[in-house]
């Protein structure tokens, strides 16, 4: 048995105190849910949190282990490091700022998180640690994440994602820093260093996307990484990528790798590479252009657009693109383009082809030397109100387009014209001056024709019997207009094959003409309108040729005279308008009903014979038989002066529209009309001259337009002569309409076109074509020229196969025929016509065909086809182009990456037959 304890002072003072201690540093706490002043233990700071706005109980959490030792937090706000304990659970949103830094171990900037969980708040270790879709800031870090760890005396962040139970991860961590951003399935960030690593990491820079098992990022701009995987496909699981065991980043700017070798659905290719270089920087920069290889009967073994792109400054750029064939032959191509926001904008194209079929030595041989100049310009009219400076050069030699290769729609465009124009409006007054320069060329003639300058200016309408202070009514000479409008052209004319420029200028030709309208406002007379007018024109004529009948030689003699001569014709006139409308309308029917618009016109007229100095007569055959002939119409003379005839009679016509309005059904179910215009105008015009002896009927003008439905393109024009021909093919005094004929029709042209377009598969993915036709191609350094945007088809041919559209189909159609009677009685038609048929479907989502056909319906033979086969591979796409018509059959195979980045890394397979 222990006796009583002895009395001991230092046990009897210890506990005393210790209890003393206690409530001094606890006065303040209650044992209640309310909180007027909570125990706050700071990290680096000591203010109150503000009463919460509104509580919340939340039911235990049983999924997740025992938190009850741990408080739970709904939404926190740190702003200064601290750590903020609240004993119940409640949300609440505390902020704490200050201006001074109290604690070396404080960061630099505040830290805000959130938690929609929980959140454990250790204050002896200075550590927080957030539970459930976390969110914190610091600076410009921004990291969400499942868990995050917060240590604030080692400035570390910890974020840890969530996996299942055979360790795929569900939910990764996210930091974003700047123009960086990271998925992975742990990151430990040091706040003041900025240096962290990552595990299993997922990022993309540009079009790059990587995936490392290791990265350690060393600054704010520079990461390496280990055991990387890098591809331009944005799965998960890639279809295809290089792997690498080192690779270093440098954000927007490059990626460089150890040695790499490919892997295909995750299969590696025992290819490697002793390095990679991917540049990441973002806009145009310099560098080398990649070739690819062709090969033909005629020039041999061939690289295709092996070259170089420069960028000069910040307006121009230039990129080089040569073309070398085992046989001697090369082609050149350098094109700049520049362009000045809100000033102007376009591009040149220099081409040089020096085209060798076949060995020297070899009786086919052949060599010729070539060229092709482009130019497109475009000014904004911001830049000069009323001032515009256009130019659309088009220029080349007669056998460039000929040796294309692999360019069908080139081979047979025959026709190629330019233009240059400047024009400038005075603002505020009624002047306007337009300078031109064109061109045109016949590649099959070889015939140029330029015409420059050529200078047009005109002055509208203007009242000079106005009055300045108009009181009352207008008299009527005060509706009196006058107006203006004079030309001035210039042209010479060569073959390309016989060019001398000495002889230049004796081809050369020049005329004007003048025009002085002059009419009167008179208002309406009941439905009519009354339009009375007089006109006045003069034309300025170079040279005039006269001719004789040389009994000797039996043939004509001319003399030609250059110098400066006039023609002048004068016309007065009376016209009247009209409109007609009728209306059919239909009872139970889609159709409600039918609208025909008619606008008859009629006008006399009468015009003097000013030209009977210039007419003369001459014999022309042994038998003394005489005609007719203009001093001024010969190929020395752009204008030829006016007809030798006097007109006094009357012009007529009829102008006709047909429109249709029909019921529909709006989206919402509701009933409402909608008006389809059927035929846009058809109807016809001429003249009757009672002046004349005979003759006195005009000749018809027919023509009909229409857009049916939006649908189809229509135009169509044709002349009609009312008169008989006799059994030598000459015109006779008879109308056929006595004859119980119309006439005869002697020319018509008609051009159709129409297309068949379905609905997207996907609306939301709209159209996914860059470019279908040139009617869609804004970019103007393709638009110059038809060769440059033709090879940028053959090289991108993803980009112009649309697999959201199922089908589309189009038809061009372009006739022209005319009629003429031979002496013998037989009647000869002209006719050309062509037809271009063009179409593509995807049979899948993922295959796509498309055909081009051209058919002459003259030679009735087709004149070229190509076919298409597309398939889109994700991230990669095939492309099989075929040829078997035409003067360059062809058939290539492309499969090429999707991405900009890896454009060069392609595997082409092209072979070209040619038919020169």
């Amino acid at each position: 048995m222990n006796g009583p304890d002895k009395f001991s002072l230092k046990k009897h003072v210890t506990a005393p105190a210790i209890f003393a201690l206690f409530c001094v540093l606890t006065w303040t706490v209650r044992a209640s849910d309310i909180h007027p002043s909570g125990f706050i233990a700071p990290l680096t700071a000591d203010t109150v949190p503000k009463k919460p706005r509104n509580t919340r109980t939340n039911p235990p959490d049983t999924s997740r282990p025992d938190t009850s030792r741990r408080p739970a937090l709904r939404n926190s706000t740190d702003t200064s490091g601290r750590d903020s304990l609240i004993t119940s659970d409640t949300t609440i949103l505390s902020t704490d700022t200050f201006s001074l830094r109290i604690s070396k171990d404080s960061f630099a900037a505040p830290v805000t998180y959130e938690a929609e969980d929980s959140a454990v708040i250790l204050v002896p270790e200075k550590k927080v640690i957030l539970y459930g879709n976390t969110k914190t800031k610091y600076q410009d870090v921004n990291l969400q994440a499942p868990v995050v760890i917060l240590d604030q005396k080692a400035s570390v962040l910890t974020a840890v994602g969530t996996k299942d139970s055979l360790g795929e991860s569900l939910v990764r961590a996210v930091m974003t820093e700047k123009e960086n951003k990271f998925q992975s399935d742990t990151i430990r960030y040091n706040f003041k260093t900025q240096r962290g690593l990552t595990y299993n990491t997922f990022t993309n820079q540009n079009e790059i996307f990587i995936n490392a098992g290791l990265a350690k990022k060393v600054d704010s701009n520079t990461v390496f990484m280990k055991g990387a995987r890098f591809t331009t496909c944005d799965l998960d699981d890639p279809h295809f990528a290089f792997r690498a065991n080192k690779l270093k980043v440098i954000n927007q700017k490059v990626a460089v790798s150890g040695p790499m070798h490919p892997e295909f659905e995750g299969v590696p290719v025992p290819v490697y590479l002793p390095f990679g270089f991917y540049p990441l920087t973002r806009g145009r920069k310099s560098g080398m252009l990649a070739p690819q290889f062709v090969a033909t009967d005629q020039q041999g073994l061939g690289l295709q657009g092996i070259g170089y792109y420069k960028i000069l400054n910040d307006y121009i750029d230039a990129t080089f693109r040569a073309d070398i064939y085992s046989y001697g032959g090369w082609k050149g191509d350098l094109t700049s383009t520049y362009r000045k926001r809100y000033r102007y904008t376009g591009t040149v194209n220099l081409s040089f082809q020096n085209t060798k079929i076949n060995f020297k030595g070899d009786p086919d041989f052949r060599s010729d030397r070539t060229f092709l100049i482009a130019w497109s310009h475009s000014t904004d009219q911001r830049a000069r109100p009323g001032v515009t400076f256009n130019a659309s050069v088009n220029a080349s030699s007669a056998k460039y387009n000929q040796y294309l290769t692999t360019n069908t729609l080139r081979n047979f465009q025959n026709k190629q014209q330019s233009s240059i124009s400047y024009s400038k409006n005075w603002i505020g007054k009624p002047f306007s001056l337009q300078l031109a320069a064109n061109h045109n060329q016949d590649n099959i003639t070889r015939l140029i024709n330029v015409s420059l300058p050529n200078a047009s200016f005109t002055v509208n309408q203007i009242f000079p019997f106005q009055r300045k202070e108009a009181l009352g009514a207008a008299r009527w000479y005060e509706k009196i207009g006058v107006g203006y409008s004079g030309q001035l052209q210039n042209q010479f004319s060569f073959y390309d094959s016989a060019f001398n420029a000495k002889r230049l200028l004796d081809t050369l030709l020049w005329g004007a003409t003048h025009n002085i309208p002059i009419a009167l406002s008179l208002p309406p007379v009941g439905p009519l309108i009354v339009t009375p007018s007089i006109s006045y024109q003069q034309q300025w004529i170079m040279s005039r040729t006269e001719y004789t009948w040389n009994p000797v030689t039996d043939t004509l003699d001319a003399v030609t005279t250059k110098g400066f001569h006039t023609a002048h014709q004068m016309s007065v006139g009376l016209g009247f308008g009209t409109n007609v409308f009728g209306t059919f309308n239909f009872k139970r029917s889609k159709i409600l009903a039918i609208r025909h618009a008619v606008r008859p016109s009629f006008s006399f007229s009468y015009s003097p014979n000013l030209a009977k100095n210039y007419y003369k007569t001459v014999q022309y055959n042994r038998a003394g038989e005489k005609r007719v002939y203009s001093v001024y119409q010969n190929n020395s003379n752009i204008y030829s002066g006016y007809s030798n005839v006097e007109f006094g009679g009357i012009g007529f016509g009829v102008d006709n529209s047909l429109e249709m309005k029909v019921r529909a059904t709006t989206d919402s179910g509701a009933a409402e009309s909608k008006k389809i215009r059927l035929i846009d105008g058809f109807g016809f015009t001429s003249g009757y001259n009672f002046l004349l002896d005979s003759f006195q009927l005009n000749t018809f003008s027919l023509y009909l337009r229409s857009s049916l439905f939006d649908k189809v393109n229509l135009n169509f024009t044709a002349d009609l002569d009312p008169y008989e021909v006799n059994n030598f093919g000459r015109r006779v005094n008879t109308v056929s309409f006595g004859r119980g004929r119309l006439g005869r029709v002697t020319r018509g042209n008609l051009s159709l076109s129409t297309s068949f377009r379905s609905k997207p598969r996907d609306e939301s993915q709209g159209d996914q074509t860059v470019a279908v036709d040139q009617n869609r191609i804004t970019d103007p350094t393709l638009l110059a020229d038809q060769s440059r945007l033709q090879d940028y088809m053959r090289r991108n041919p993803r980009e112009f196969v649309n697999f959201n559209i199922p089908y589309d189909f189009g038809v061009d159609l372009a006739m022209g025929f005319s009629r003429n009677w031979t002496e013998d009685g037989k009647v000869v038609t002209d006719f050309n016509s062509s037809v271009n048929l063009h179409g593509s479907f995807s049979l899948t989502p993922k295959w796509n065909f498309s055909a081009q056909a051209f058919y002459d319906l003259k030679t009735k033979t087709l004149g070229a086809f190509a076919l298409s086969i597309n398939r889109d591979m994700h991230c990669w796409q095939m492309a099989i182009s075929v040829s078997p018509i035409g003067l360059q059959r062809f058939f290539t195979i492309t499969i090429s990456p999707k991405s900009s980045l890896l454009q060069n890394l392609r595997v082409n397979r092209t072979r070209v037959f040619n038919d020169f």
